[in-house]
């Protein structure tokens, strides 16, 4: 399983509405994009110095294309150019080589130019998103689609064009990135078996069944981000987190959040809070344990923060033993690509268009993290659905992702505040039922996971983030991207590395040089610290439920299969 493919997120609105329409979290809009485009203009027209310069470095790097002596090459990552045709086909290789030429000289303009930091950023940005959708390798004369043309007797430019206008009809024109119909949620995803034991009106509570003679008296319940369906955490049984979990002898439960519609437009942090109080309270009476070991991922981790804050600022007692915080940055601060145009009035249009819908569909947050990597989410399936003219894989995280959901109109709205004005690092600055939390005063134990390739949650800010909490977390920061980085299974340990470093230096930066490489996967490091934490090895429960929470019905629940 390669990075590329773990990377896929989410994509399914039109290029055009993708690339200009607004950030569903912070407000991108598509006149951000065209200022920074501008900007780059009255660079330009500012400083036709700078033009001339890489202009005639433009021209001495083409002449060096035409002589077959240039030294540019596509970046070791870059997979577009892997055909053996654009270095061995003359012509091919001039087309490679001027391309290459003149995204440098892009990059060079920009390096050069006297923006700062963050301008250039941006405008680096819209080079990218510019230069990628004219790349050679995108047409249909690249030698891939070529060969292919070839090889089928031209069938490949009929399905091509039947693949195309599919996802015109049923995908809003995006190339698909996966052939859903090879999956089917509760045959071969989700399958770990178990029962929801309770249910209210936002989440279902899935207790899965002990597969060991004996388990730690201390269960874990598992919150899933808002923004994806819970089985993230229990895909096909090799690579379920759940299912390795439990063979270690957690005792698990999961939640799983109903699919909001405009109807619960004002559901908010506190609606989201008030279910996991009474899911924990569940968790506690099936397992007659005084407290409960609790984990969440992206969203998930946000609102588990502030159910931790809650606990921390009311002064009753805490059922919570320990925190497990995923993928997830709640410092507004944090440096990445979805924050380059952040600014309070994006914001504002962002959290309006919501509120006229009552919900913020899943689809739209897709289009945002695809054009946060185009080549990867978009290009690609470009070139495999339309120009070879073959059918999207069947790859089983995929068709979680494309499997969306919605985000109540408030709580949009909150996470929008949260971060634009960066409340979750302000004391006070984010209320909780009625009590103004302080996360420094959440000192229980905590175990922080990030991906150091992660483009949507950048490990440094979940560093960030996990230097706003009290106490003496663990940080682990795992070899890989965003989804890679939950979905480790242990399989191919060779291939998998995390970092640790117990000293929390204030630099990231300076934490990661004197981190200890470990090969493998960071989830067997995870189950020893859970189980340290999880109190004494019992007898497991002989069946799920009690006679309060019984069995309902069979795993995955209801909410799951909401549309």
């Amino acid at each position: 399983m390669s990075e590329r493919d773990v990377h896929h997120e989410h994509l399914t609105e039109t290029a055009s509405h993708a690339i200009l329409g607004p950030n569903p979290f912070i407000g991108i809009r598509s006149q951000d994009v065209l200022t920074a485009a501008a900007e780059l203009t009255k660079e330009a027209v500012a400083h036709p110095t700078l033009v001339l310069e890489q202009e005639a470095a433009l021209v001495r790097e083409i002449a060096l294309v035409l002589a077959g002596e240039s030294k540019l090459k596509p970046a070791r990552e870059d997979k577009r150019f892997g055909d053996a045709g654009w270095s061995q086909n003359a012509f091919y290789r001039l087309t490679l080589g001027g391309y290459l030429a003149w995204t440098s000289a892009l990059d060079k303009f920009i390096d050069a130019s006297t923006f700062d930091e963050r301008t250039k950023a941006r405008a680096h940005f819209v080079r990218q998103l510019l230069t990628d959708a004219v790349a050679p390798s995108n047409s249909l004369a690249a030698p891939a689609p070529v060969k292919r043309l070839i090889e089928t007797g031209g069938a490949s430019l009929v399905d091509g064009l039947r693949n195309m206008l599919s996802d015109l009809a049923s995908n809003g024109g995006m190339p698909s990135l996966v052939d859903k119909r090879a999956f089917t949620v509760g045959q071969n995803l989700a399958v770990t078996p178990g029962s929801v034991v309770f249910r209210n009106a936002v989440l279902e509570l899935i207790e899965y069944r002990p597969q060991t003679e004996r388990v730690y008296a201390t269960p874990l319940l598992i919150v899933p981000p808002q923004i994806n369906k819970f089985y993230v955490f229990d895909l096909s049984p090799q690579k379920s987190m759940v299912d390795f979990l439990i063979k270690g002898g957690i005792h698990a439960f999961i939640v799983s959040w109903r699919n909001p519609t405009p109807d619960q437009r004002d559901w908010g942090i506190d609606t989201y809070v008030s279910a996991l109080v009474e899911a924990l309270s569940a968790a506690q009476e099936i397992s007659a344990a005084p407290q409960v070991n609790i984990a969440g991922a992206c969203a998930g981790a946000m609102t588990l923060s502030a159910l931790l804050g809650y606990y921390a600022a009311h002064n009753g007692e805490n059922p919570i033993r320990s925190a497990t915080l995923m993928v997830a940055v709640l410092d507004g601060e944090a440096e990445s690509t979805m924050t380059l145009f952040m600014t309070p009035e994006g914001a504002k249009i962002a959290k309006a268009e919501t509120a006229a819908k009552g919900v913020l569909d899943g689809s739209e947050m897709s289009r945002v993290f695809a054009w946060l990597r185009p080549n990867d989410l978009v290009w690609n399936y470009w070139v495999n659905n339309y120009l070879l003219g073959k059918s999207p894989p069947a790859f089983d995280i995929l068709a979680w992702n494309a499997d969306n959901t919605r985000l109540p109109a408030k709580f949009h709205g909150e996470i929008v505040d949260a971060f634009v004005e960066n409340r979750f690092k302000q004391p006070g600055g984010v209320t909780v039922l009625g009590h103004p939390i302080d996360l420094r005063q959440v000192t229980l134990d905590t175990y922080v996971v990030a991906g150091i390739t992660d483009h949507i949650a950048p490990w440094k800010g979940v560093y960030a983030t996990m230097m706003m909490l009290g106490g003496e977390p663990t940080m682990v920061l795992s070899a890989a991207g965003h989804i890679q980085s939950l979905i480790n299974p242990p399989q191919d340990a060779a291939k998998r590395e995390y970092y640790l470093n117990p000293d929390h230096v204030a630099d990231p930066g300076a934490w990661l040089t004197s981190a200890t490489p470990n090969k493998g996967s960071w989830w067997g490091h995870w189950l020893e610290w859970l189980a340290a934490r999880s109190g004494d090895e019992i007898a497991a429960p002989a069946h799920v439920g009690s006679v309060v929470h019984p069995a309902a019905q069979d795993a995955p629940g209801t909410y799951v299969h909401e549309r």
